[in-house]
């Protein structure tokens, strides 16, 4: 059987430092990537990992159902819509370009799979600037987006309770799950399917959508929501392995 084709789209960040040093100062850039983990786990055999870093997607993201038929899986992760709906074509030079948000959404009703995992820049996202809500992309995911900030910070560390032990995506996972130390406040739809909490919010939840199907993951892939315990548990691995194979029809 083919491989299954990932592309992660986002999950990169460029951090910049002004440095005081008495009447002095200089400033310094640090470009880093948060898909170490994410990436060992699918990288191997039955899987062809791809990742696409936030600063290209705006102009390298798919932009015909043919780009997109090249994979199986897409996974939005840290990663604001308006990445998507601004290509530099349109941004700069104020030139039509398609709609990626839309062009998802038929290639998931078409038998593609979609998930999005949590993070500053998810869902809704801090001060929310993801915006995804009331998005074609909100209208797939088995979850709504509020229209506000909905990071839930839980520094004490938070956990994860299965609801659905028997579901694929978690099949051999039913030990105490590691903490997590925070997560984006989702509400279930009425015809998702629930699979794992964590407080009183969903955690984990997949949504079948026309042909395609959808996963919400409302934790990070990486720290710092996902703290090391939790990267170095066995069943990390073996969730992102369940989630890709059920999300490409393979579970």
């Amino acid at each position: 059987m083919a491989d299954i084709r990932i592309l992660l789209a986002g999950e990169s960040w460029v951090s910049n430092s002004t440095h005081f040093k008495g009447w002095d100062y200089f400033s310094s850039t640090v470009y880093e990537v948060g898909t170490e983990y994410l990436e060992k786990a699918l990288t191997g055999e039955g899987f062809a990992f791809e990742h696409l870093p936030g600063h290209l997607a705006a102009a390298r993201f798919p932009q015909t159902r043919a780009e997109l038929d090249h994979y199986d899986v897409v996974i939005l992760s840290d990663l604001g819509a308006n990445t998507l709906l601004l290509h530099p074509d349109t941004w700069l030079r104020g030139q039509p370009t398609p709609n990626r948000l839309k062009l998802l959404a038929g290639w998931v009703e078409d038998g593609g799979g979609l998930a999005m995992c949590g993070g500053y820049m998810s869902f809704a996202g801090i001060a929310a600037a993801a915006k995804y809500y009331r998005t074609p992309i909100e209208a797939l995911l088995p979850v709504n987006i509020y229209p506000f900030d909905d990071r839930l910070e839980v520094p004490e560390g938070a956990q994860a309770a299965l609801w659905d032990a028997a579901h694929p995506v978690v099949a051999g996972l039913t030990d105490e799950w590691p903490l997590l130390l925070g997560y984006n406040e989702l509400t279930l739809k009425p015809d998702a399917h629930l699979i794992a909490t964590v407080g009183e919010h969903p955690l984990l939840a997949v949504r079948t959508v026309g042909r395609g199907r959808t996963l919400a993951w409302a934790s990070d892939i990486g720290p710092h929501w996902c703290p090391a315990p939790f990267l170095a548990w066995s069943g990390y691995a073996r969730l992102w392995q369940n989630a890709v194979r059920w999300l490409a029809g393979r579970a």
